[in-house]
């Protein structure tokens, strides 16, 4: 899969998680695993010495209309996702209490699900990898 011109997309390092990663994320917020290569494949294995060949190199994830890419990194440190949050957003409160709820398994609830001047549900929380998300139901937005 070719890089989009002038298209931002995040790209996670999850050092060592990024299969149990692409797993959770697959059932909590039905990613779709759009493409994936393992350092055992690449095309000089010497470029990528000391990391476990099964380790994933990269992989991009299909999430409603966005790509998120994530790899195992060099597998050398512990994650440390600071400083930014994933926003999701969804048409429907039954949908953001779904997403809300399973990315929250083994996480941790930062700002519970609520109605507010701009949503009739948003909420942040912290998923057991230490990324941030935010839920919110859009609604129309007037000029």
């Amino acid at each position: 899969m070719a890089i989009q011109k002038n298209v931002i997309e995040p790209y996670l390092f999850f050092e060592g998680r990024c299969e149990e990663a692409v797993e959770f994320y697959k059932k909590a917020v039905d990613a779709e695993v759009v493409m994936m290569m393992r350092f055992k494949d690449a095309p000089d294995p010497n470029a990528c010495a000391g990391v476990p060949g099964e380790k994933i190199m990269h992989s991009t994830l299909r999430i409603g209309g966005s790509n998120v890419m994530a790899s195992d990194g060099r597998c050398e440190h512990p994650t440390k996702f600071q400083g930014f949050s994933l926003s999701l957003g969804v048409s429907t409160e039954a949908e953001a209490n779904k997403y809300f709820d399973a990315l929250g398994q083994g996480g941790q609830v930062i700002m519970p699900l609520a109605k507010t001047f701009w949503s009739p549900r948003f909420g942040m929380v912290t998923d057991k990898f230490g990324i941030m998300w935010m839920v919110t139901v859009l609604t129309e937005q007037k000029p």
